[in-house]
């Protein structure tokens, strides 16, 4: 059986302490903001943090979330450091998760085939 790799596990702790540290923020552009997952490079020096938004994909409000993280990632950095007790935490940044977005598309151009295969 293969090992997990470190980061890849550091990656899942963040990912529980930086879900617990948002919530703590009360920042009002993150209501509705959910933390879909964490992504760290290998050497631990930078993760990337992707969220979703569970109200969907309102641009503008996809954009005031990300600057409030921007703003609020010394802060989140440091709460999620101390609860996992690294002695490096790794620099977070920001992304939006459109990966669900994707799915969903393919899956309305997949019924679309398959009306349009069912009339012919």
């Amino acid at each position: 059986m293969a090992a997990v790799k470190r980061a890849t596990r550091v990656a899942g702790r963040m990912a529980e302490e930086l879900t617990v540290a948002l919530r703590s923020l009360g920042d009002p552009r993150l209501e509705g903001v959910l933390l879909s997952r964490v992504v760290v490079t290998d050497d631990l020096q930078s993760a990337r943090v992707y969220i979703r938004r569970d109200t969907g994909g309102d641009e503008k409000a996809i954009k005031a979330a990300l600057k409030a993280l921007g703003t609020a990632a010394a802060r989140l950095r440091r709460i999620a450091g101390q609860a996992l007790g690294l002695r490096y935490m790794p620099e977070l940044r920001f992304f939006y998760d459109d990966s669900l977005d994707a799915v969903s598309r393919i899956e309305e151009l997949l019924l679309e085939v398959k009306r349009e295969g069912g009339e012919g």
